[in-house]
Protein backbone atom coordinates (compact mmCIF):
# COMPACT_ATOMS: atom_id res chain seq x y z
CA UNK A 1 0.00 0.00 0.00
CA UNK A 2 1.46 3.17 -0.85
CA UNK A 3 1.64 5.95 2.11
CA UNK A 4 1.63 9.67 1.03
CA UNK A 5 2.33 12.04 3.42
CA UNK A 6 -0.22 15.19 3.29
CA UNK A 7 0.30 16.83 6.95
CA UNK A 8 3.11 18.81 6.88
CA UNK A 9 1.11 21.58 8.90
CA UNK A 10 1.18 19.33 11.82
CA UNK A 11 5.00 18.37 11.10
CA UNK A 12 7.52 17.70 8.72
CA UNK A 13 10.23 15.24 8.50
CA UNK A 14 13.79 16.48 9.65
CA UNK A 15 15.73 17.09 6.11
CA UNK A 16 18.63 14.56 6.02
CA UNK A 17 20.95 17.28 5.87
CA UNK A 18 19.53 19.04 9.21
CA UNK A 19 20.37 15.30 10.57
CA UNK A 20 24.08 15.43 9.50
CA UNK A 21 24.56 18.69 10.70
CA UNK A 22 23.35 17.52 14.58
CA UNK A 23 25.13 14.90 14.55
CA UNK A 24 28.14 15.44 15.52
CA UNK A 25 26.56 17.73 18.82
CA UNK A 26 25.88 14.25 20.56
CA UNK A 27 28.82 12.93 20.60
CA UNK A 28 31.77 14.55 19.62
CA UNK A 29 31.12 18.41 19.98
CA UNK A 30 29.38 17.77 23.18
CA UNK A 31 30.29 20.60 25.76
CA UNK A 32 28.04 22.73 27.60
CA UNK A 33 28.29 26.65 25.73
CA UNK A 34 28.21 27.84 29.09
CA UNK A 35 31.05 26.55 30.00
CA UNK A 36 34.59 28.71 29.70
CA UNK A 37 36.62 25.71 27.96
CA UNK A 38 37.41 24.75 24.51
CA UNK A 39 34.51 22.14 24.75
CA UNK A 40 32.02 24.54 25.57
CA UNK A 41 33.18 27.27 23.33
CA UNK A 42 33.48 25.36 20.21
CA UNK A 43 29.52 24.29 21.18
CA UNK A 44 28.77 28.09 21.75
CA UNK A 45 30.40 28.97 18.33
CA UNK A 46 27.80 26.79 16.39
CA UNK A 47 25.24 27.87 18.31
CA UNK A 48 25.80 31.36 17.62
CA UNK A 49 26.53 30.73 13.61
CA UNK A 50 22.59 29.29 14.12
CA UNK A 51 21.95 32.24 15.63
CA UNK A 52 22.83 34.53 12.84
CA UNK A 53 21.34 32.32 10.27
CA UNK A 54 18.28 32.47 11.93
CA UNK A 55 18.88 36.09 11.94
CA UNK A 56 19.74 36.95 8.64
CA UNK A 57 16.44 35.15 7.48
CA UNK A 58 14.46 37.13 9.53
CA UNK A 59 16.07 40.33 9.12
CA UNK A 60 16.96 40.46 12.92
CA UNK A 61 20.23 41.28 14.51
CA UNK A 62 21.59 38.16 16.39
CA UNK A 63 20.99 39.65 19.87
CA UNK A 64 17.16 39.80 19.39
CA UNK A 65 16.92 35.96 19.07
CA UNK A 66 16.29 33.88 21.96
CA UNK A 67 16.15 29.95 21.11
CA UNK A 68 13.23 28.09 23.15
CA UNK A 69 12.24 24.45 23.32
CA UNK A 70 9.91 25.19 20.26
CA UNK A 71 6.28 27.46 19.17
CA UNK A 72 4.41 26.98 22.27
CA UNK A 73 6.69 28.13 24.69
CA UNK A 74 7.58 31.11 22.21
CA UNK A 75 4.15 32.07 22.16
CA UNK A 76 3.81 31.60 26.19
CA UNK A 77 6.73 33.81 26.84
CA UNK A 78 5.62 36.63 24.97
CA UNK A 79 2.33 36.83 26.42
CA UNK A 80 3.36 35.91 30.09
CA UNK A 81 6.83 38.05 29.82
CA UNK A 82 4.55 41.10 28.21
CA UNK A 83 1.78 40.52 30.66
CA UNK A 84 4.73 40.61 33.37
CA UNK A 85 6.86 43.48 32.75
CA UNK A 86 3.96 45.81 31.72
CA UNK A 87 1.12 45.04 34.58
CA UNK A 88 1.72 48.10 35.86
CA UNK A 89 1.17 50.32 32.56
CA UNK A 90 -2.51 47.69 32.35
CA UNK A 91 -3.71 44.34 31.92
CA UNK A 92 -5.37 44.26 28.60
CA UNK A 93 -4.56 42.04 25.83
CA UNK A 94 -6.32 41.76 22.67
CA UNK A 95 -5.78 38.86 20.52
CA UNK A 96 -8.02 36.87 17.30
CA UNK A 97 -10.68 34.20 18.01
CA UNK A 98 -8.83 31.88 15.71
CA UNK A 99 -4.93 31.66 17.57
CA UNK A 100 -3.05 28.80 18.38
CA UNK A 101 -4.29 27.26 21.21
CA UNK A 102 -0.63 27.92 22.71
CA UNK A 103 -2.04 31.68 22.45
CA UNK A 104 -5.31 31.40 23.67
CA UNK A 105 -5.04 29.29 26.42
CA UNK A 106 -1.82 31.52 28.19
CA UNK A 107 -5.09 34.28 27.34
CA UNK A 108 -7.28 32.12 29.32
CA UNK A 109 -4.77 32.08 32.35
CA UNK A 110 -4.21 35.76 32.41
CA UNK A 111 -8.05 36.48 32.65
CA UNK A 112 -8.12 34.21 35.23
CA UNK A 113 -5.92 36.53 37.24
CA UNK A 114 -7.08 39.73 36.24
CA UNK A 115 -6.30 40.79 33.34
CA UNK A 116 -9.21 41.42 30.46
CA UNK A 117 -8.61 39.89 26.97
CA UNK A 118 -10.51 41.00 23.99
CA UNK A 119 -11.20 38.26 21.44
CA UNK A 120 -11.65 39.82 17.94
CA UNK A 121 -13.84 38.11 15.44
CA UNK A 122 -13.07 37.00 11.63
CA UNK A 123 -14.90 37.60 8.85
CA UNK A 124 -15.97 34.52 6.66
CA UNK A 125 -12.46 34.03 5.32
CA UNK A 126 -10.60 34.20 8.84
CA UNK A 127 -9.24 37.56 8.35
CA UNK A 128 -8.77 39.84 10.97
CA UNK A 129 -9.99 43.25 10.41
CA UNK A 130 -7.24 46.22 11.38
CA UNK A 131 -10.46 48.07 12.31
CA UNK A 132 -11.75 46.19 14.73
CA UNK A 133 -8.07 45.76 16.73
CA UNK A 134 -8.13 50.08 16.77
CA UNK A 135 -11.46 50.20 17.78
CA UNK A 136 -10.28 47.58 20.92
CA UNK A 137 -7.23 49.31 22.10
CA UNK A 138 -7.43 51.52 25.25
CA UNK A 139 -5.30 53.05 27.85
CA UNK A 140 -4.77 49.73 29.24
CA UNK A 141 -4.10 47.83 26.32
CA UNK A 142 -0.36 46.62 26.90
CA UNK A 143 -0.26 43.61 23.68
CA UNK A 144 -1.69 42.62 20.14
CA UNK A 145 -0.82 39.16 19.25
CA UNK A 146 -2.29 37.86 16.01
CA UNK A 147 -1.05 35.19 14.54
CA UNK A 148 0.92 35.66 11.01
CA UNK A 149 -1.37 32.90 9.24
CA UNK A 150 -3.74 30.70 10.34
CA UNK A 151 -2.68 26.80 11.08
CA UNK A 152 -5.97 25.22 10.06
CA UNK A 153 -7.29 27.19 7.46
CA UNK A 154 -4.14 28.79 6.00
CA UNK A 155 -5.55 32.22 5.77
CA UNK A 156 -2.75 34.95 5.89
CA UNK A 157 -3.65 37.84 8.54
CA UNK A 158 -2.75 41.78 7.87
CA UNK A 159 0.07 41.78 9.99
CA UNK A 160 1.03 45.02 8.44
CA UNK A 161 -1.32 47.22 9.31
CA UNK A 162 -2.22 45.73 12.87
CA UNK A 163 1.71 46.34 13.89
CA UNK A 164 1.14 49.71 12.51
CA UNK A 165 -1.46 50.76 14.85
CA UNK A 166 -0.34 49.08 17.05
CA UNK A 167 3.05 51.04 16.83
CA UNK A 168 0.94 54.60 16.47
CA UNK A 169 -0.74 53.46 20.00
CA UNK A 170 2.18 52.81 21.39
CA UNK A 171 1.09 49.15 22.08
CA UNK A 172 3.57 46.07 21.61
CA UNK A 173 3.02 43.93 18.82
CA UNK A 174 3.23 39.72 19.08
CA UNK A 175 2.90 37.31 16.23
CA UNK A 176 2.59 33.56 15.86
CA UNK A 177 4.65 32.96 12.88
CA UNK A 178 5.11 29.12 13.18
CA UNK A 179 3.21 28.05 10.29
CA UNK A 180 4.81 31.04 7.67
CA UNK A 181 8.41 30.56 8.89
CA UNK A 182 10.55 28.62 5.82
CA UNK A 183 7.89 28.63 3.75
CA UNK A 184 6.81 32.39 2.89
CA UNK A 185 9.32 35.42 3.52
CA UNK A 186 8.91 36.78 6.63
CA UNK A 187 11.37 39.70 7.46
CA UNK A 188 10.11 41.31 11.10
CA UNK A 189 10.69 44.83 9.92
CA UNK A 190 8.43 44.93 7.43
CA UNK A 191 5.90 43.29 9.11
CA UNK A 192 6.21 46.16 12.21
CA UNK A 193 6.07 42.93 14.92
CA UNK A 194 8.06 43.36 18.87
CA UNK A 195 8.20 39.80 19.30
CA UNK A 196 7.53 36.91 16.83
CA UNK A 197 7.29 32.87 18.00
CA UNK A 198 8.37 29.97 15.45
CA UNK A 199 9.13 26.08 16.12
CA UNK A 200 11.62 24.76 13.53
CA UNK A 201 9.59 21.04 12.79
CA UNK A 202 7.34 23.15 11.02
CA UNK A 203 10.36 24.04 8.30
CA UNK A 204 12.09 20.53 8.51
CA UNK A 205 14.16 20.83 11.24
CA UNK A 206 14.00 19.02 14.90
CA UNK A 207 10.75 18.90 17.47
CA UNK A 208 11.79 20.58 21.08
CA UNK A 209 13.69 23.26 19.34
CA UNK A 210 12.36 26.82 18.58
CA UNK A 211 12.56 30.45 18.98
CA UNK A 212 11.35 34.21 19.49
CA UNK A 213 12.47 37.45 18.04
CA UNK A 214 12.51 40.11 20.66
CA UNK A 215 12.72 43.64 19.04
CA UNK A 216 15.75 45.67 21.21
CA UNK A 217 14.10 47.71 23.54
CA UNK A 218 10.89 45.72 24.69
CA UNK A 219 10.32 44.88 27.90
CA UNK A 220 9.96 41.30 28.37
CA UNK A 221 9.97 39.59 32.07
CA UNK A 222 11.95 36.09 31.53
CA UNK A 223 9.45 33.40 31.33
CA UNK A 224 11.65 30.69 32.73
CA UNK A 225 14.45 30.93 35.73
CA UNK A 226 17.52 29.28 36.45
CA UNK A 227 20.56 30.76 34.85
CA UNK A 228 22.00 33.51 32.46
CA UNK A 229 21.67 31.70 29.49
CA UNK A 230 20.80 33.54 26.07
CA UNK A 231 21.32 37.11 27.43
CA UNK A 232 19.36 36.17 31.09
CA UNK A 233 16.04 36.13 28.63
CA UNK A 234 15.52 32.54 28.75
CA UNK A 235 17.07 29.99 31.52
CA UNK A 236 17.97 26.41 31.10
CA UNK A 237 21.19 24.32 29.01
CA UNK A 238 21.10 25.28 25.74
CA UNK A 239 19.85 22.68 23.40
CA UNK A 240 23.09 22.60 21.26
CA UNK A 241 22.04 19.94 18.27
CA UNK A 242 18.70 21.13 18.15
CA UNK A 243 19.51 24.68 17.69
CA UNK A 244 22.11 24.13 14.73
CA UNK A 245 19.51 21.54 13.56
CA UNK A 246 17.13 24.58 14.00
CA UNK A 247 19.92 27.07 12.38
CA UNK A 248 20.45 24.42 8.99
CA UNK A 249 17.00 24.09 8.69
CA UNK A 250 16.14 27.96 8.29
CA UNK A 251 19.36 28.21 5.76
CA UNK A 252 18.26 25.38 3.39
CA UNK A 253 14.75 26.99 3.58
CA UNK A 254 15.81 29.92 2.79
CA UNK A 255 17.80 28.70 -0.50
CA UNK A 256 14.66 26.72 -1.52
CA UNK A 257 11.43 28.72 0.17
CA UNK A 258 10.97 30.41 -3.14
CA UNK A 259 10.64 27.56 -5.36
CA UNK A 260 9.19 25.64 -2.93
CA UNK A 261 6.50 27.87 -2.60
CA UNK A 262 5.45 28.47 -6.50
CA UNK A 263 5.26 24.30 -6.64
CA UNK A 264 3.34 23.94 -3.54
CA UNK A 265 0.78 27.01 -4.99
CA UNK A 266 0.22 25.25 -7.98
CA UNK A 267 -0.89 21.81 -6.22
CA UNK A 268 -3.02 24.25 -3.55
CA UNK A 269 -4.56 25.94 -6.68
CA UNK A 270 -5.33 22.57 -8.33
CA UNK A 271 -7.33 21.31 -5.50
CA UNK A 272 -9.03 24.48 -4.99
CA UNK A 273 -10.15 24.41 -8.42
CA UNK A 274 -11.22 20.45 -8.74
CA UNK A 275 -12.15 19.62 -5.31
CA UNK A 276 -15.70 21.02 -5.90
CA UNK A 277 -15.88 19.65 -9.30
CA UNK A 278 -15.93 16.42 -8.53
CA UNK A 279 -17.39 16.61 -4.92
CA UNK A 280 -21.04 17.97 -4.22
CA UNK A 281 -21.82 20.37 -1.54
CA UNK A 282 -17.99 21.08 -0.87
CA UNK A 283 -16.63 24.47 0.59
CA UNK A 284 -13.32 25.99 0.80
CA UNK A 285 -12.07 27.45 4.05
CA UNK A 286 -9.99 29.96 4.53
CA UNK A 287 -9.44 32.91 1.79
CA UNK A 288 -8.75 31.81 -1.87
CA UNK A 289 -5.88 34.38 -2.11
CA UNK A 290 -4.00 35.92 0.97
CA UNK A 291 -3.67 31.70 1.90
CA UNK A 292 -0.11 29.69 2.71
CA UNK A 293 1.16 28.17 -0.34
CA UNK A 294 0.68 24.61 1.22
CA UNK A 295 -2.44 24.46 2.64
CA UNK A 296 -5.87 23.56 1.46
CA UNK A 297 -8.77 23.14 3.79
CA UNK A 298 -12.21 21.88 3.06
CA UNK A 299 -15.64 21.43 4.46
CA UNK A 300 -17.85 17.86 3.61
CA UNK A 301 -21.53 18.58 4.27
CA UNK A 302 -23.58 15.72 5.63
CA UNK A 303 -20.37 13.68 6.83
CA UNK A 304 -17.21 13.84 9.85
CA UNK A 305 -14.11 14.64 9.18
CA UNK A 306 -12.64 11.92 11.44
CA UNK A 307 -14.12 9.35 9.38
CA UNK A 308 -12.65 10.46 6.40
CA UNK A 309 -9.52 10.49 8.05
CA UNK A 310 -9.87 7.14 8.99
CA UNK A 311 -11.19 6.55 5.14
CA UNK A 312 -7.80 8.12 3.77
CA UNK A 313 -5.32 6.59 6.17
CA UNK A 314 -6.73 2.86 5.10
CA UNK A 315 -5.94 3.91 1.78
CA UNK A 316 -2.57 4.84 2.72
CA UNK A 317 -3.10 9.07 2.68
CA UNK A 318 -2.33 11.02 6.01
CA UNK A 319 -4.42 14.05 6.36
CA UNK A 320 -6.19 15.95 9.60
CA UNK A 321 -9.03 17.65 10.43
CA UNK A 322 -7.04 20.66 11.90
CA UNK A 323 -4.36 21.22 14.89
CA UNK A 324 -2.54 18.32 15.70
CA UNK A 325 -2.54 19.80 18.74
CA UNK A 326 -6.44 18.97 19.52
CA UNK A 327 -6.82 16.25 17.26
CA UNK A 328 -7.97 13.91 20.22
CA UNK A 329 -11.06 16.01 20.86
CA UNK A 330 -14.20 15.18 19.84
CA UNK A 331 -15.74 19.39 19.70
CA UNK A 332 -15.25 21.28 16.24
CA UNK A 333 -12.67 23.59 15.27
CA UNK A 334 -12.72 26.90 17.38
CA UNK A 335 -11.44 28.16 13.83
CA UNK A 336 -14.64 27.28 12.00
CA UNK A 337 -16.77 28.12 14.02
CA UNK A 338 -15.41 31.74 14.38
CA UNK A 339 -15.71 31.89 10.80
CA UNK A 340 -19.51 30.98 11.29
CA UNK A 341 -19.51 27.48 10.37
CA UNK A 342 -22.42 25.52 11.99
CA UNK A 343 -21.43 22.61 14.07
CA UNK A 344 -22.51 19.67 11.28
CA UNK A 345 -20.35 21.71 8.70
CA UNK A 346 -17.58 22.34 11.03
CA UNK A 347 -17.40 18.43 11.93
CA UNK A 348 -17.11 17.51 8.46
CA UNK A 349 -13.50 19.65 7.83
CA UNK A 350 -9.88 18.33 5.68
CA UNK A 351 -6.67 19.90 5.88
CA UNK A 352 -4.59 18.75 3.40
CA UNK A 353 -0.96 20.21 3.55
CA UNK A 354 2.25 19.96 1.12
CA UNK A 355 5.72 19.68 1.58
CA UNK A 356 9.20 19.66 0.41
CA UNK A 357 8.34 15.68 -0.92
CA UNK A 358 4.92 16.02 -1.82
CA UNK A 359 4.86 15.06 -5.59
CA UNK A 360 2.11 15.77 -8.19
CA UNK A 361 1.02 12.20 -7.99
CA UNK A 362 0.15 12.62 -4.79
CA UNK A 363 -2.14 14.91 -5.24
CA UNK A 364 -3.31 12.36 -8.29
CA UNK A 365 -3.74 9.48 -6.23
CA UNK A 366 -6.10 11.72 -3.40
CA UNK A 367 -8.30 13.40 -5.97
CA UNK A 368 -8.50 9.59 -7.33
CA UNK A 369 -9.88 8.67 -3.83
CA UNK A 370 -11.18 11.29 -2.17
CA UNK A 371 -14.35 11.20 -3.97
CA UNK A 372 -14.90 7.67 -3.38
CA UNK A 373 -14.65 7.91 0.48
CA UNK A 374 -16.85 10.75 0.24
CA UNK A 375 -19.34 9.23 -1.13
CA UNK A 376 -19.08 5.94 0.76
CA UNK A 377 -19.68 7.81 3.75
CA UNK A 378 -22.73 10.14 2.83
CA UNK A 379 -24.78 7.42 1.76
CA UNK A 380 -24.06 5.61 5.38
CA UNK A 381 -24.82 9.11 6.85
CA UNK A 382 -28.28 9.69 7.87
CA UNK A 383 -27.24 13.51 7.37
CA UNK A 384 -27.54 12.75 3.50
CA UNK A 385 -30.47 10.74 3.20
CA UNK A 386 -33.00 13.79 3.14
CA UNK A 387 -30.81 15.28 0.30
Amino acid sequence: MKRIYLDYAATTPTDSEVVEAMKPFFTDIFGNPSSIHGFGQEARRAMEDAREKLALFLGAKTDEIVFTSGGTEADNAAIFGVADKLSHKGKHIITSSIEHHAVLEACKFLEKHGYKITYLPVDKTGLVDPVDVKKAISKDTILITVMHANNEIGTIEPIEEISKIACECGVYMHSDAVQTVGHIPVKVNELGVNLLSLSAHKFYGPKGVGAIYIRKGTKVSPYLYGGDQERGRRASTSNVSGIVGLGKAIELAGNRMDKEAKFQSSLRDRLIKEIPEIIDDSYLNGHSASRLPNNVNFTFAFIEGESILLNLDMMGIAASTGSACTSSLLEPSHVLLAIGLPHELAHGSLRVTFGRWTKEKHIDYLIEHLPKIVDKLRRMSPLYEGK
